[in-house]
Formats: structure tokens, C-alpha cells, sequence
């Protein structure tokens, strides 16, 4: 008769789940302008864990979908690097003009957009050849990009001419300009793709556009010299980094409402989410590090050291 050794089964099964690996934690890419180098942050332990040299300045950052690219507009460089996140070093470098700043990837992983602050264009590049698909033109110095949740479109931050583009990504064509306040930085989208967030740099305040309409729903105040946007807790808070006076603004998305200031780090600019929808990643220029703001206390519970000129500017949580 067939008999079942208990004792082993319960080994097999006991080794069977301890073979499997934990969940990892994302990492947090911070780029460090004046180090050239990229600060990998990883978000369990709080520590960066290694540091990944990109020479040209490195400024803007885009983490692909996957989590296993980062592309880093390198403006001394001329375009932007990628790395590969496992072997965490650069495998490939595109040339695009001296003016690369804002940098963003599709949702699919597809492509990579690039602003050209001098040439006042976008460049399309397709991510797996790394050719250059197409150059669209849009207003003055763009900066912050961002892409729909859908994929279909994307939306650029005009700094000089004080709008926001949305370009067809279908067609590859711009489709609308909205005009929002005074220089216009940062921005981003919520989960819907219903509300796009632009910080505007000198009119100090932030412009909530509608997705749909292009239409300005209103103009919430906020401190010195905002610079970026990210929201956190189901899109029920927008967070937004204030250069001049080392502060993040809260905002209620609900009642369009400023409802704490939290301090953080001297010449805050880069942020981004974790994906557990609660800590929020904010990278201080001046400080050369990054401050963990906790959305639902609107506490700092942690300060990380990173490298020189910390700005990460983008997205740059991966995975």
C-alpha cells in the first residue's frame, strides 16, 4: 500500500514556500546633476544601495514601465542615457540636442519623449531602436512631460510662453495648448487622466487643468517658486515642491484647497510616489539629499543622503 511520509511533505512544503522570494521594494532613482551620477535609493531599507555614474549633467529621469530602463536627459551630453536598472550602468547613449531637460516614457514602454528647452520641440524615440521617430514643435523652453494613463496623449509644460500642450500620441501631432500661470514647470496627471497638475514657477501657485476641455478649473496659491507635482492616497492629495523655501505644499484635490506646508530639504525639486500610494520622495538640490514625506501624517518620517545637486526631475520610482 501506497504511504504518505507526513514528516517529509511538511519539509517539502515548509522549504517549497521559503524558496520563494519576498516582494521587493521599489527603488527610488535620484539624479544628481552636479555629481553626475544616479543615487539608487532602495525603499525598504531607506539606503541608497548604489550609485550609477551618468556623465553630461544628468537632470530629468523616466523610469520605463517595467522598471528595468531608466532614461536620464543628460543636457551637457546632448541627449539622454540609458541605463539598465539589473546591471545599473548605462548601456546606450542618444544624441539629441543640448537642450534635453524633461524626459518621459510611454505607458506601454514604446517610447520616449524628450523636451528640447532651446529648440522648443519634442523628440519622439522609439525605445527599442532608439531612433528618433519624429520632432514635434510646441511653445517656449518645454520642460515637464507627462503621458496619460491611456496612452494617447501627452502633455508638455511651456515655460516661456506660460502653456501646456497636448500632443496627439496617435498622430503624433499637437493637438490643443492651454494657456496656465507664469511659468510652468512641473506637472502631472491623475489616475483617471481627468485632471492635469502644472506648478507655475513664478505666479507661485498651481493651474488644475481639465483633461478633456484644456480648460483651466482653477488657480490654487501655494509657496515660493513651485516646482513640481506628484498626488498620493487614491489622487486625493497633490503634493508640490516649493524651491524657494524648502517646503512641499499639500493640496486637497477634493476642495482645491492648500492644507499644510510641510519643510523639508533646502531647494526641493524632483518628487515622486512610492507605489504603495503613501510615501512620498522628495529630491533637495541644495541639500544633497531626499526627504520621505509621509501623505497621510504630512510628516517627514525619513532624510536620505544622495549625491551632489539632487534633482530628478520626473518620474523616478521604479520597481
Amino acid at each position: 500500500m501506497f504511504q504518505v511520509n507526513l514528516k517529509a511533505v511538511a519539509i517539502y512544503f515548509a522549504t517549497a514556500f521559503l524558496a520563494i522570494p519576498a516582494v521587493a521594494q521599489p527603488y527610488a532613482y535620484i539624479t544628481n546633476q552636479l555629481d553626475d551620477s544616479v543615487s539608487v535609493i532602495d525603499t525598504e531599507s531607506g539606503k541608497v544601495v548604489d550609485t550609477i555614474s551618468v556623465s553630461g549633467k544628468p537632470a530629468g529621469i523616466a523610469v520605463a514601465p517595467d522598471g528595468t530602463r531608466l532614461y536620464v536627459s543628460t543636457p551637457e551630453a546632448n541627449g539622454f542615457a540609458v541605463v539598465d536598472t539589473k546591471k545599473r550602468q548605462v548601456i546606450a547613449k542618444v544624441t539629441i540636442s543640448n537642450g534635453a531637460l524633461g524626459i518621459a516614457v510611454g505607458v506601454d514602454g514604446k517610447r520616449i519623449y524628450v523636451a528640447d528647452w532651446y529648440k522648443n520641440t519634442i523628440s519622439v524615440v522609439d525605445a527599442e531602436s532608439l531612433q528618433l521617430i519624429k520632432t514635434l514643435a510646441v511653445g517656449e523652453s518645454p520642460s515637464g512631460l507627462v503621458v496619460s494613463p491611456d496612452n494617447h496623449w501627452l502633455y508638455v509644460a511651456n515655460r516661456v510662453s506660460n502653456s501646456v500642450s497636448r500632443i496627439d500620441l496617435n498622430k503624433l501631432t499637437v493637438q490643443n495648448t492651454a494657456q496656465v500661470g507664469e511659468h510652468p514647470f512641473g506637472l502631472t496627471i491623475d489616475g483617471r487622466g481627468e485632471r492635469i497638475y502644472v506648478a507655475n514657477v513664478k505666479s507661485d501657485d498651481v493651474t488644475v487643468l481639465e483633461a478633456a476641455s484644456m480648460k483651466p478649473v482653477a488657480t490654487v496659491k501655494v509657496n515660493k517658486l513651485p516646482y513640481a507635482t506628484a498626488l498620493a492616497l487614491n489622487d486625493s492629495r497633490l503634493l508640490v515642491t516649493n524651491q524657494e523655501d524648502g517646503s512641499v505644499s499639500v493640496i486637497d484635490t477634493q476642495t482645491l484647497k492648500e492644507i499644510a506646508q510641510i519643510t523639508v530639504g533646502d531647494k526641493p525639486e524632483g518628487i515622486s510616489t512610492h507605489i504603495d500610494d503613501r510615501h512620498v520622495y522628495v529630491a533637495n538640490w541644495f541639500d544633497n539629499n531626499v526627504s520621505v514625506i509621509d501623505a497621510r501624517t504630512l510628516k517627514v518620517i525619513a532624510t536620505i543622503k544622495t549625491g551632489q545637486g539632487s534633482r530628478a526631475f520626473g518620474q523616478f520610482m521604479g520597481k
